[in-house]
């Protein structure tokens, strides 16, 4: 406990720098700026800025990521509470109460609260960070080839579930990752395949202009083809939270950013889910039920508190079994790969201080938010002037440049373009790019897994299921599997009803 509190320490000290400081606060403005934006998310922001800090050193590269992945899910509160548009999915459940307490003319009390919300789910998901992932990841020090090879399984079997709402629209595009990570030269041998004699695809597709092509050119093009309307709400009153106020909802804050690291420890569970439970868990213990989604104060700061509280219950898995819970995490793993750290068992090895570092970048990245979000209110709305014809092809261009400047290939624009185009209309048919992007990014470590572990075995597939955690987790993954089955999902309700139902039964006659 002590070497770790000293770690921690260690890495607070580490970017306690003006460059480091520096980068943590552009980060986050910039993260600030997109979330605010209606129609651009967080995982664009994470797609554009990989590409921008790829010179970077990872440390400081990956500190810009975070910070601008808090920044962007806190910045979508503003178009919530100003437009009653969420500016990212997951502030959809701020815009009910938000919205309501805008029109009523309470539109920086709103921010304020919002904002109080934001920083203290941060703040508990960050201490939640701190004390968990260390102790889960020394457990996957265990893994070897035949569990990582389940443990990818199961990242792409849970894209199904990761956005939307047909499982098996995930597994296509979960299993196109898969396939797009095979082309080029695999990783044993470096033998060619599906390169079709074209030397250019030999090198394979690089992640980041598939990144910056499923997410940037794809928004792009989704913006302006579907262009959102804006009714600004001014902003009157001041943004300053009153202390007591925000105590009186100390409850809704613990239980809320209970929920939302809950939520977010689960693999496919996004942001969103995160603040409708707790929007909700706070509605079902409320005295005044009655004010909820006609602007009450309790459930903005559920909803705010629930969202913010998700992130660093991402980033948990994500580090320690290097499986993403929502598109942002799929797109930061991404990232971190291409800076050369691979999040998952063998991290604590390879990179032992890493997790206090993304400790200490996520704890700067709370500050920052509170430190724009009540000082910078009315300079930040500035940017929901801009017109989409001028910011759409300032984004191309990034995208554009970003794809190719990280190798210098002009295949990788070609790419990007193609990447782009596709996912722009496969989204308008209901398909997501975050299950694409994990295949992408888990299709080697399953491919490599797969065939290590039949070398290490001489051809026999028996350890994949006879060695103790490759069992658990082929157990899991089927079980996963099986769930999406309505006849078999239906019967495990009957078997955990009928086994609640006893419980109950046994405790009400021992009291």
């Amino acid at each position: 406990m002590f070497s770790g509190l000293a770690d921690l320490a260690h890495a607070w000290v580490g970017f306690m720098n003006p460059t480091s400081i520096g980068l943590g606060l552009g980060g986050a403005l910039l993260g600030i700026i997109v979330g605010i934006l209606p129609g651009l998310s967080a995982t664009l922001v994470i797609a554009l800025l990989t590409t921008i800090t790829i010179k970077l050193p990872a440390n400081n590269a990956i500190l810009v990521l975070i910070c601008s992945y808090v920044g962007a899910l806190y910045g979508g509160s503003r178009t919530a509470i100003l437009l009653n548009i969420p500016g990212t999915a997951a502030n959809a459940a701020s815009c009910a109460d938000g919205f309501a307490l805008a029109q009523r003319g309470e539109a920086g009390r709103a921010i304020g609260i919002a904002t109080s919300g934001a920083f203290t789910g941060t703040l508990f998901g960050v201490i939640c960070l701190a004390a968990f992932t260390p102790s889960l990841a020394e457990v996957a020090l265990a893994f070897g080839a035949y569990e990582f090879f389940w443990l990818a399984l199961f990242g792409v079997a849970l894209s199904g579930s990761i956005v939307g709402d047909d499982p098996v629209k995930g597994w296509l595009m979960g299993a196109l990752g898969l396939f797009v990570a095979q082309i080029g030269q695999e990783g044993l041998y470096a033998y060619d395949r599906f390169t079709f004699g074209w030397d250019e695809i030999a090198g394979g597709i690089g992640l980041i202009p598939a990144l910056v092509g499923a997410f940037g050119l794809a928004e792009v093009l989704t913006n302006l083809a579907d262009p959102l309307e804006k009714k600004l709400v001014e902003v009157k009153d001041s943004v300053l939270p009153r202390f007591r106020e925000v105590f009186q909802y100390w409850r809704t804050v613990i239980r809320s950013g209970v929920i939302g690291v809950l939520t977010g420890l689960l693999p496919g569970v996004g942001e969103d889910s995160g603040a409708w439970m707790s929007y909700a868990a706070a509605k079902a213990v409320s005295k005044e039920k009655h004010l909820f989604g006609k602007g009450s104060i309790d459930g903005l700061m559920a909803a705010e508190t629930g969202d913010m509280a998700s992130i660093p219950g991402h980033i948990i898995p994500c580090l320690a079994l290097g499986i993403p819970g929502s598109a942002p995490s799929a797109v930061l793993m991404a990232a971190m790969i291409i800076h050369g750290i691979q999040p998952g068992p063998m991290m604590m090895i390879q990179h032992p201080h890493f997790v206090y570092e993304v400790v200490a970048m996520t704890s700067l990245a709370t500050i920052t938010i509170l430190i724009f979000g009540l000082f910078l209110v009315r300079p930040l709305l500035v940017v929901l002037r801009i017109k989409a014809t001028v910011l759409m092809p300032v984004i191309l261009l990034l995208c554009t440049v970003g794809a190719f400047a990280t190798a210098s290939r002009l295949f990788d624009v070609y790419a990007m373009l193609v990447i782009g185009i596709g996912a722009f209309f496969l989204r308008r048919r209901g398909y997501q790019m975050a299950p694409f992007v994990l295949g992408l990014v888990l299709g080697p470590l399953l491919d490599k897994s797969l065939r290590r572990g039949l070398v290490l075995s001489d051809g026999s597939v028996a350890p994949f299921f006879t060695r103790p955690i490759s069992l658990a987790f082929a157990v899991v993954t089927i079980f996963a599997i099986l769930l999406y089955v309505p006849a078999f999902k239906a019967a495990v309700k009957r078997v955990t009803g009928g086994a609640g139902a006893a419980a109950r039964s046994l405790i009400g006659r021992r009291a």
